[in-house]
């Protein structure tokens, strides 16, 4: 089997981190974690796994997750985040493949899960993401926020990865909370400017675009779940973009 890097950017992730490691040395030679500066037991755990451990001041989503195959002693790298863990589908068809062609990356279906409960409805499933691909022709883009591989081509495996998202609906709320602060700071980075519009025009779009172009509105509470977690979600990340400018003028006065 050709050898594979498994990279994972981490933060404070001690009660998940295990299981992705586990996870991920079913299929990887080398695994290279990439920990910003986590206050918890992240690093001992993973280093206990036999991961390589990077210390990085978070960087963005892309560039941190960049950071780390620039440490890889192979060519083909398999992303995981710390709550993600291959399916047994998954760690065959990997096994399976011959990697003898660096154009080539390989997308999965993503099992989103909030709990134990698999949450399916408005767009939660397949949720396809690009995990598998070679560092000389592919890579994460240079995005601070939901970064994603670009490749020359992509082939799906028709394999899974479950996503442990969120441990209850508190937890979803936590996580908004924290994305969308994320979300804000990565957009302003970019240039993306204030507007009274935005944080109703998007929230408006995202219920328009999952109760009725992904079905949610015939998918029953996961459809409204999803839909109104979605909505809130896209308000809040271009309010708090009003939030930074204002404070930034303020800070000016």
């Amino acid at each position: 089997m050709t050898p594979i890097t498994g990279i994972v950017i981490t933060l404070n992730e001690q009660s998940r981190i295990a299981g992705c490691l586990d996870s991920l040395k079913q299929v990887c030679d080398e695994i290279i974690v990439v920990d910003s500066l986590s206050q918890d037991d992240t690093v001992r755990i993973a280093e206990a796994c036999g991961a390589r451990v990077l210390s990085q001041t978070y960087l963005g989503d892309g560039p941190q997750k960049a950071h780390g195959v620039s440490y890889a002693s192979h060519d083909w790298i398999l992303a995981l985040d710390a709550d993600e863990r291959l399916d047994d589908d998954a760690v065959a068809a990997i096994q399976a493949l011959s990697l003898d062609d660096p154009d080539i990356a390989y997308r999965f279906n993503r099992r989103n899960f909030c709990g134990s409960h698999w949450v399916k409805a408005a767009g939660f499933y397949p949720d396809k993401v690009v995990r598998l691909y070679n560092r000389t022709t592919s890579g994460y883009l240079p995005r601070k926020a939901h970064s994603s591989v670009a490749s020359p081509r992509i082939e799906d495996t028709g394999t899974h990865i479950r996503h442990f998202t969120y441990e209850n609906l508190s937890h979803w709320m936590q996580r908004i909370d924290q994305l969308s602060t994320r979300d804000a700071w990565a957009m302003k980075e970019r240039g993306v400017g204030p507007s009274p519009w935005r944080p109703t025009l998007h929230a408006t779009s995202a219920v328009l675009r999952k109760l009725l172009l992904k079905g949610g509105i015939l998918q029953g509470a996961d459809g409204m779940i999803v839909t109104v977690t979605t909505a809130f979600h896209a308000f809040m990340k271009y309010a708090k973009l009003n939030e930074l400018y204002e404070q930034e003028r303020l800070e000016r006065k």
